[in-house]
């Protein structure tokens, strides 16, 4: 089993390959059901369901780990227990952000067809549906599939809802036989319904399990980083993915923390931080090590990297990525990786002159990022952070493409 600070290669990071709620016929009761029944819920494999795939149908195995028990005690792996019988699901429900300046650049049309890697309330996907371009959609989250194709069953000869992480989104595009698109968009903030759901864990505001998997069926939570790293480890996820000042502090609060007792819920965590850092201003002491902690868990970076790496080579010459980030880390990334892919001529202080980039694939649409406007802040505050980058495929000095 993978640990924490083990170095893993691109491919044994990757989670398995994704799956399908069975049929558009069981969305209705899918919704209606409590989480812990969705594990009961199989999946097919994408193959052989969409109008405008191809390949034949294989037989996908649905592989989930142990879930242990919650607060009694802790088993192995890092699963929790499902929710208590007696709560029931909220809704789904989130606001797309920056949803006219996506139309705008994506310029969605009858004969485009569009990758969503983040599905969640289907918004965006929504919008571009409207607009007559072809969909597919990606997600993680079993409940946010079925709520997506409910939501936009009048689209299904145009829209397609897959599930799996957007880092595979070359594999599973490859897997369905899907050609090159016109457009990709990544998300990637935490939906409304995933921050005010208690039993996900994303939110000090509700107290529930320390859980903060995007993805219900991967092997750790947070609970685990928590109770099972050394206090170095805790330190450098808080630095690292944080950028909390005072990670040393909390990360020595926490391991004290759990000697006595095992730290399982949002609200045990968040008293632990404002035990030792207490609030200044109207941030909650809290929020960077929930941050670090969702960041650590569902190795958002890591996939955000391999989403940035994979991108050129799946996009048409004329075909656009937009990608929203939400904080200073995922938006470094995106504007590193644009600016490398944009760059006609790279240079090295030993080399006599520049040389050609062979990483030219994008022209930039947005030289800085772009913001919400005001009305939308004020209609939606959680959009505040949100920015917005997008480019542009382009062709070689030849006419050909450059990847």
């Amino acid at each position: 089993m993978p640990t924490l600070g083990m170095k893993l290669t691109r491919k044994q990071r990757r989670k398995p390959t994704t799956a399908l709620i069975e049929a558009l016929a069981l969305v209705w009761d899918l919704l209606k059901l409590k989480p812990e029944k969705l594990a009961d819920v199989p999946l097919l494999n994408q193959l052989g369901v969409w109008p405008w795939f191809s390949g034949s149908d294989t037989n996908g195995a649905d592989q989930r780990p142990a879930l242990s028990s919650l607060p009694g005690g802790r088993q192995g792996g890092s699963g929790l227990d499902p929710l208590p019988k007696d709560v029931e699901t909220i809704p789904f429900y989130h606001e797309s952000v920056l949803l006219q300046e996506i139309i705008a650049y994506l310029a969605p049309a009858p004969d485009k067809r569009i990758l969503d890697l983040t599905l969640g309330g289907g918004g965006h996907s929504e919008a571009l549906l409207a607009a007559g371009a072809t969909v597919i959609g990606l997600d993680q989250d079993p409940v946010a599939i079925a709520h997506a194709t409910s939501r936009l069953r009048c689209f299904a000869a145009q829209f397609s809802a897959l599930r799996g992480n957007f880092r595979d989104f070359p594999e599973i595009l490859s897997e369905i036989q899907v050609g090159k698109l016109d457009g990709i968009l990544a998300d990637l903030g935490v939906s409304s319904k995933q921050l005010d759901d208690p039993q996900k864990g994303f939110s000090f505001m509700h107290d529930g399990p320390l859980d903060l998997r995007m993805n219900p069926d991967a092997i750790l939570s947070a609970a685990d980083i928590i109770n099972d790293s050394p206090v170095e480890e805790l330190q450098r996820i808080l630095i690292d993915y944080g950028e909390e000042p005072q990670a040393r502090r909390i990360a020595c609060a926490l391991v004290k923390q759990r000697s006595q007792k095992a730290i399982l819920t949002t609200a045990q965590l968040a008293d632990a931080v404002s035990a030792v850092c207490p609030r200044k201003g109207h941030k909650h002491p809290a929020t960077l090590t929930f941050q670090a902690l969702r960041i650590a868990v569902n190795d958002e970076l890591g996939a955000l990297e391999d989403l940035l790496e994979a991108a050129p080579a799946w996009l048409k010459p004329g075909g656009r990525i937009a990608i929203i980030s939400f904080h200073s880390l995922e938006d470094r990334l995106v504007k590193r990786a644009f600016q490398r892919y944009a760059a006609k001529e790279i240079d090295k202080p030993n080399w006599p002159m520049p040389k050609k980039n062979p990483e030219h694939f994008f022209t930039l649409l947005t030289k800085k990022p772009v913001d919400p406007q005001a009305d939308e802040v004020q209609r939606n505050p959680r959009s505040r952070s949100a920015r917005l980058r997008v480019a542009e495929r382009i062709s070689d000095a030849n006419g050909k493409e450059s990847a």
